[in-house]
């Protein structure tokens, strides 16, 4: 026997006492308190329905992101194990088919003559006779999913069990709408992510080729030229002439090529990096300033490359400005991870400025840049007189959800 598209017209009707309505709406309001995140919100869904209707076991099938297919959310135990796992498309079933007329649906037995039916293995729709299945809706939100609810025992589903199944279904419609809102967002985060992550390591492999290219091509014809320029100017007659002077010129243009071509291929790919990690290289950076006093505080700590390469260049930035701009007796570097978070930060004793008359000048949106590529964040503090303090904090991955 089966019967569908029941009247459920009254969304304030709510069957039983006052006290069971009462605790009825505390345990919604529970549920919806569950959190941001569609499952532990399902679950909860679904243990309330059962209590609420006195049935055997309840599935919450909600809409995918594209509105094309429900999945299997949440489930009372022990089918709390294939959430994730079933998947039904709009019309697909007795589910997809009430999503589809957003209309209720009752089957009382036999729900293999019922040509809507649709056998999940892993649902074992078998071990139970009756069924009752409503649309989860709202006006606002439209709708979001299926609320399933199954009896071993047969049993007829009044009106009254359909309307509160509808009631629950509307109370938590909005809840459940936000949380999938919530996941669109937290996906576009993660592919945001992972596509800043495939940008900075596509512009580094370039940087290492374009490197290699310089050190292979460039920088070796230059050796050899240096070679041959000393080579003939020892063959040149020891007394001043136009020849030597033009030899000593060209053996000078060559040295000074050289050195271009090394400072290049530093500033594509600090090698200190791949040699010494991010806390050798915040170092060996601040020890190349001899003119500076730096003193050092950093933590052993290795990053994904590229959050390494973000802070060592903003550092690189920041300790340059300082040896320019700052007139500074001293600085301080250091370097830390708190948790999830790391912070950088360069201090220095100089004559400060106004950080809004002077930031372009300073590299400041340079150092911007590179921090919120890795989603960081950059903090200038300083004052005429007063130094200045540029601190860098940068999230990091969750363990394992990222390579080093």
């Amino acid at each position: 026997m089966t019967r569908s598209g029941s009247d459920a017209t009254d969304p304030a009707f709510v069957p039983g006492t006052a006290q069971n309505e009462v605790a009825l709406l505390h345990a919604i309001i529970d549920a919806v308190s569950a959190g941001p995140d569609v499952e532990p919100l399902a679950a909860a869904v679904a243990g309330l329905i059962t209590g609420a209707t006195t049935t055997d076991v309840c599935f919450v099938h909600v809409l995918d992101d594209a509105d094309r297919s429900l999945s299997l959310a949440g489930a009372t135990p022990p089918f709390d194990t294939a959430v994730g796992q079933v998947q039904l498309r709009i019309g697909e079933g007795v589910t997809g088919w009430v999503a589809q007329h957003r209309r209720p649906a009752v089957i009382v037995d036999h729900k293999e003559r019922d040509p809507r039916y649709v056998r999940i293995p892993a649902l074992r729709g078998s071990e139970f006779t009756s069924m009752a299945s409503v649309p989860m809706a709202a006006d606002a939100a439209g709708l979001v999913g299926v609320l399933n609810v199954h009896t071993v025992v047969r049993r007829e589903f009044t009106e009254a069990d359909i309307r509160l199944l509808t009631v629950i279904g509307s109370l938590v419609a909005g809840a459940m709408h936000s949380a999938r809102l919530h996941r669109r967002l937290v996906a576009r985060e993660h592919a945001q992510e992972r596509f800043t992550e495939q940008v900075i390591t596509a512009q580094e492999t370039e940087r290492r080729r374009l490197a290699g290219d310089i050190h292979d091509g460039i920088s070796q014809r230059l050796v050899s030229l240096a070679y041959h320029l000393d080579a003939a100017q020892r063959a040149l007659p020891d007394r001043p002439g136009d020849a030597a002077e033009q030899v000593r010129l060209a053996r000078g243009l060559a040295d000074l090529s050289m050195d271009e071509a090394r400072s290049a291929i530093g500033g594509l790919r600090p090698p200190v990096l791949d040699d010494l990690g991010l806390s050798g290289g915040l170092t060996s950076l601040a020890r190349s300033l001899p003119q500076l006093p730096v003193t050092v505080d950093v933590a052993e700590v290795r990053l994904p490359e590229a959050r390494e390469l973000a802070l060592y260049r903003i550092a690189q930035e920041a300790l340059q400005n300082v040896v320019k701009h700052s007139g500074a007796a001293h600085a301080r570097l250091s370097f830390a991870v708190d948790g999830a978070t790391a912070r950088l930060e360069i201090v220095d004793d100089g004559c400060g400025f106004h950080p809004d008359e002077k930031s372009d000048g300073y590299g400041m949106h340079s150092m911007t840049e590179r921090a919120e590529l890795v989603g960081g964040a950059v903090t200038v503090r300083s004052r005429p007189g007063g130094g200045t303090s540029v601190r860098v904090t940068l999230p990091l991955p969750a363990a394992g959800s990222e390579a080093h």
